[in-house]
């Protein structure tokens, strides 16, 4: 598949090298666009075999399906620029934050084949979460696409596009929530003695094994939480110092921030 990218950042590196160790593509047909000034970003993509091309409209000539990956603030230039050469032959994917289908579509020729995208930089080890919503004018073949490849590196949902921005704030920075909760949990263990390799080694593989624990055996997180607590046991013992200290609402209100200020960048555009 010759897959194009607007935007060569660490969102788009992720993804091509997830789709690249997918199988679905291969280095040597990825072309990528990014400002003249992003060295390091052109140089991680050369390395992958792509090819790098500073024209957005270039992009648009030689991909079948092209991922937008630039920031919010940056979508209206890259849409006049490619607004001029997009047909009914292009499928592009959008993985901007908080800007809308509608908004995709208004800056496009009215046939445009637009999907909105969210997905997350764990699709780098294949174990992305990704959600998509459809737009106007691309067809179910589009959709079976796009879930193919985002399905190639994690899991991926088809959803209505007023969850995006909770979406964005759980599992679009969720990572970098939980990279948090392994690196807290590794310096409690090595308050307690243990060296530092062992404890981020321990902590982050407890982090995989619970999280496949909810989903290999759909049991309710609370119902697997009491598995794990003896009646006056040390599991019980931490979990009141985490209720104790506000863990829970913290986490909370982080992803009720998280989506706000998603929202707060809807507005904006």
């Amino acid at each position: 598949m010759n897959l194009g990218f607007i935007g060569a950042g660490k969102l788009a590196h992720a993804l091509a090298k997830g789709f690249i160790a997918a199988g679905l593509t291969k280095g040597n047909l990825l072309t990528v666009s990014c400002a003249p000034e992003d060295t390091l970003s052109a140089e991680t993509f050369k390395q992958l075999g792509a090819t790098i091309n500073y024209d957005n409209k270039e992009i648009i000539k030689k991909s079948e399906v092209t991922i937008i990956a630039v920031k919010p603030d940056v979508i209206p230039q890259v849409l006049t620029d490619i607004k001029d050469v997009v047909t009914k032959k292009n499928l592009l994917l959008s993985v901007a934050m908080g800007v809308t289908i509608k908004q995709l579509e208004q800056g496009l020729p009215g046939n445009s084949r637009v999907i909105r995208v969210m997905p997350n930089t764990p699709a780098l080890v294949r174990e992305g979460a990704t959600v998509y919503v459809s737009g106007t004018h691309a067809t179910e073949q589009d959709c079976d696409l796009t879930k193919q490849l985002f399905g190639s590196v994690g899991i991926c949902e088809r959803v209505n596009e007023y969850i995006l921005d909770p979406v964005t704030a759980l599992s679009g920075s969720g990572p970098a929530f939980i990279y948090t909760v392994i690196e807290a949990l590794s310096d409690g263990a090595v308050r307690m003695g243990m060296a530092r390799d062992l404890a981020y080694k321990l902590a982050a593989q407890t982090v995989v094994g619970a999280g496949k624990m909810v989903l290999n055996t759909q049991t309710h997180p609370g119902v697997l939480k009491d598995n794990v607590t003896s009646p006056a046991g040390s599991t019980c013992e931490g979990l009141h110092h985490l209720e104790e200290n506000g863990v829970r609402s913290a986490f909370i209100k982080a992803i009720e921030g998280a989506t706000k200020k998603c929202r707060e960048t809807a507005k904006k555009q």
